[in-house]
């Protein structure tokens, strides 16, 4: 007897909600390329479901707490460095998305986000690209503006934004006084409409739905 071997992506959920688990399994369960495996409630249930299943990606919900789930993602970097995490929550802080970002995580969601777009994000997560549903952040998406409509020094003060650098560094790098950087970004802000540095920061690179996938200068 030849044994099958499944070529699809295995999805591990770590949610605090049992029910919310069951809806993302019934979502992928008509799907040939992803698969549910397990669902957890807990964080340290989730470190040894990871050591044993080696899953291709995780849905980690954000009801466990931003310091938590920062310094889980900190302790599981080794064995769990193939996985690709994906952080949903009811609501999530730019500043919150960033550090997340920082920290590894390829993937977020609202938990609003329908069938489809929980599809499309775990496929686009698996093929190494990363993902952020547009409704969470929309005034920051990058059809908001043209760079084309920034000084050559407002796009180099933005680029270095981007790159996560702080207004001290970029004054250093740019050779200016850190109160030109603040106003340099004043001006920056009101041709995009991004709000705030962390949009500008979140907004480079992230896959959005419809996008093609790149990879954020900051990770």
């Amino acid at each position: 007897m030849i044994e099958t071997i499944s070529n699809k992506k295995r999805v591990v959920v770590c949610d605090t909600q049992p029910l919310t688990a069951e809806g993302v399994r019934s979502s992928l369960a008509t799907c040939a390329d992803l698969e549910f495996v397990r669902a957890v409630f807990g964080l340290t249930e989730a470190k040894d479901v990871i050591r044993e299943l080696i899953p291709d990606i995780i849905l980690l919900d954000k009801s466990f707490g931003s310091p938590g789930i920062l310094q889980w993602l900190f302790e599981t970097r080794g064995f769990a460095s193939s996985a690709a995490i994906v952080i949903w929550g009811g609501s999530i802080t730019e500043p919150e998305a960033l550090r997340f970002l920082q920290a590894g995580v390829k993937g977020i969601l609202r938990k609003t986000v329908d069938a489809d777009g929980l599809i499309a994000c775990c496929r686009a997560v698996s093929s190494g690209a990363n993902w952020m549903e547009e409704a969470l952040f929309r005034e920051t998406t990058r059809d908001r503006y043209a760079r084309t409509e920034l000084t050559t020094r407002e796009q180099q003060v933005l680029e270095l934004v981007e790159q996560g650098l702080k207004n001290r560094e970029i004054a250093r790098d740019l050779g200016i006084r850190p109160g030109t950087v603040k106003i340099h970004l004043k001006h920056i802000f009101e041709k995009t409409g991004v709000r705030g540095r962390y949009g500008l920061a979140i907004n480079a690179g992230v896959r959005v739905p419809g996008k093609e996938p790149e990879i954020p200068a900051l990770l």
